[in-house]
């Protein structure tokens, strides 16, 4: 059996990004009631100062995912478990619309970072940071949206939607690793040996499966019923957000991967279109997830974002 302890890790984060160690952080999980019963959880950085920063993370993923990210900035900041993923509850309807997620982000937010702060997310954190943003702009100073836009579909999507529609359970942790390994060829092993503890847990008859709702809405049909490429039903849309991004009056960032093809030029002349004033980061070597192929990179970036 894996022993999971997910405070102790920090140090490996620490090792693998050179990132000078002083010593464990202070982090605590929080828990926040929301609506319908459920709880959303959050990881709170130096929870003893007022947070500078909102972090949210990608589908399938969870509030670790920043962890080296939140290492290098050494600033107080709360990173939330997005409903459905991480700690917090599933939704009975498995509705994860960025829509309907940003409302319960609000509530978590209002909790854990009552001053306005700047929102930062990733893929479909960050589609949920913009609806946060247009539906609750006295909450969020600054927008930061990394390696997405409204113009995500279904061929953009292909390696994510490809990861989410393997299997729901693994017979043991070598292979829900080695699956982790197949659809992440730009990041270490050991580093996706952490990702998996903090994303997976093992159940009572030693097999593993995923701490998120398997959002089978995502997932694509057989191989013998091939989605049609041009409105496939497995496909997120997010288009109508364009006109959403347009709305949008605070300081604008994206970023994207130079190695993702998440974001193409045509979505970054768009995104410029709605948000002239906006700045566009590339970054070098980054696949898709950004924070965690160059995570020392985002965050400096992320401090300069801050720092304007």
């Amino acid at each position: 059996m894996q022993v999971y302890d997910e405070f102790s890790m920090f140090a490996d984060n620490a090792a693998e990004a050179g990132i000078d160690w002083r010593g464990a952080p202070h982090v605590e999980r929080r828990s926040v009631a929301v609506r319908d019963g459920r709880n959303l959880s959050a990881l709170v950085w130096q929870p003893d100062k007022r947070p500078d920063l909102v972090l949210l993370h990608g589908g399938a993923q969870n509030a670790h995912t920043w962890d080296t990210v939140a290492l290098a900035l050494g600033r107080p900041l709360v990173a939330i478990d997005l409903p459905g993923h991480g700690h917090s509850d599933w939704r009975e309807d498995g509705d994860y619309k960025p829509q309907i997620m940003a409302d319960d982000v609000a509530i978590a937010v209002r909790a854990l970072a009552p001053s306005a702060t700047p929102v930062v997310g990733m893929s479909l954190g960050g589609m949920t940071a913009l609806c946060l943003a247009v539906s609750n702009p006295a909450l969020v100073t600054k927008l930061g949206m990394v390696d997405v836009t409204p113009g995500v579909d279904y061929v953009k999507a292909e390696p994510i939607i490809a990861f989410v529609s393997g299997p729901e359970y693994f017979d043991d942790f070598s292979a829900i690793l080695a699956r982790t390994i197949e659809h992440n060829p730009t990041r270490t092993e050991s580093s996706l040996r952490r990702g998996v503890l903090h994303n997976a847990r093992e159940l009572d008859d030693g097999r593993w499966s995923w701490r998120y709702d398997p959002m089978r809405s995502w997932k694509r049909k057989p191989d013998d019923e091939p989605p049609a490429i041009d409105a496939p039903a497995s496909a997120p849309d997010f288009s109508a957000l364009w006109d959403a991004l347009a709305t949008v009056r605070m300081p604008v960032t994206l970023w994207r991967g130079s190695r993702s093809g998440v974001v193409d030029d045509a979505d970054v002349e768009r995104f410029l279109q709605m948000q002239p004033t906006a700045t566009v980061i590339v970054v070098d070597g980054a696949g898709h997830s950004i924070q965690g192929d160059r995570p020392v990179e985002l965050a400096h970036s992320i401090e300069t974002m801050l720092a304007s």
